[in-house]
């Protein structure tokens, strides 16, 4: 069987990055191949220490520091053992930026993707994640995103040159294809994120409900950069009129309920009565699982990261969910999803026809 190694983000910490990791494995798998997720060591530590400090900010709650890196450090746990269950990961580990060439012949392809893997405030612009090590022959990349929707000037030549070196080529959003098409003047087709190449059924059948999930209705919020006071407002008030609880995943105020992994997350989702999200991936489960959502825009970033999830609601038709155009008092729990089975096909064999162009699978 041939084997393909899958390069991505190896953050245990963000439940869309796991989901997608995931996700990208057993689409692979599907197609008949062993998929392997190739570890590459970051400054892990510094990272961990940036998002506890970004969490205390956000949330502006003061919070000892030993107390908050407990809580930090019993959800990477919960999620390294998600990752040991569901993910195949390599038992070595790779350096940004080092000599890696000797992981070329482990493997008959390489794919990266899917998460911000060419971001360049988030890898130190680095070529591993453009395969660099790998011969130009076994370089895939499957929906990798930028995360922003123009790279700095001082590095377009390097990216350009690290992106042509690529033989099969496809990105997550639109803003990213145009950045393809400036630097190398190549075409990259928009596929979908590979969460969305698994079926509600599968994903629910990973997930897990919570210890501390609560038995009457809720509204759930997942918001990465804290919840703003006009936002935290607007969900008071459905909050209000509905009756409903509040879960609030990311917040670190709420213990039990931090600390939960990737598998609680999809049932939260799943069970909820209304999403309230920043999160591309909360949006993109809201879609799997047919949950009604309302997406709002990350504040307090240095560039845009809202175009992957401009181009994932102009896809499915859902330009109403954003906060700033839901009809706030009849649309919050109304949402039609009878259009979404035919796109999610038409997607699908998108995606997979690419990918089985690409690993150079037979049609029996």
């Amino acid at each position: 069987m041939k084997k393909v190694g899958i390069v991505t983000l190896n953050g245990y910490f963000n439940y869309g990055n796991r989901l997608q990791n995931y996700a990208l494995q057993e689409a692979i798998e599907l197609l008949g191949f062993e998929a392997e997720t190739v570890l590459i060591k970051r400054d892990t530590t510094k990272s961990v220490q940036m998002i506890i400090f970004n969490v205390l900010k956000n949330i502006k709650y003061k919070v000892a520091n030993n107390k908050a890196e407990k809580c930090m450090s019993a959800r990477i746990k919960i999620f390294k053992e998600f990752s040991t269950h569901y993910i195949a990961e390599t038992p070595y580990t790779l350096s940004i930026n080092k000599d890696n060439r000797f992981v070329n012949n482990k493997y008959d392809y390489f794919v990266v993707g899917s998460d911000q893997v060419w971001n360049p405030e988030m890898n130190r612009t680095s070529q591993t994640f453009f395969l660099d090590f790998a011969e130009s022959k076994k370089k895939i990349a499957y929906a990798p995103s930028f995360g922003t929707s123009e790279v700095p000037e001082n590095i377009k030549d390097q990216y350009g040159r690290w992106i042509n070196d690529i033989k099969y080529l496809s990105v997550r959003e639109d803003d990213g294809a145009k950045i393809i098409r400036d630097l190398t003047g190549r075409e990259a087709p928009v596929l979908v994120d590979p969460t969305l190449l698994l079926s509600k059924e599968k994903w629910l059948s990973i997930s897990k409900e919570a210890s501390n999930k609560p038995k009457e209705k809720y509204l759930l919020t997942y918001f990465l950069g804290g919840i703003p006071d006009n936002y935290r407002k607007q969900i008071s008030n459905v909050v209000k009129k509905n009756n409903l609880k509040v879960i609030n995943l990311g917040d670190i105020k709420e213990k039990e309920t931090y600390r939960t992994g990737p598998s609680e997350f999809i049932d939260y989702i799943n069970c909820c009565s209304v999403f309230c999200t920043d999160s591309f991936h909360g949006a993109v489960f809201s879609i799997l699982l047919e949950k009604p959502f309302i997406v709002f825009e990350r504040q307090g970033l240095k560039s845009t990261m809202f175009s992957r999830i401009n181009t994932l609601l102009d896809k499915f038709n859902l330009e109403n969910r954003k906060a700033e155009n839901i009809c706030w008092n009849e649309e919050v729990f109304s949402i039609d999803y009878s259009g979404i089975p035919k796109v999610l096909e038409t997607e699908r064999n998108k995606s997979f026809t690419f990918l089985k162009e690409a690993l150079n699978v037979k049609e029996k």
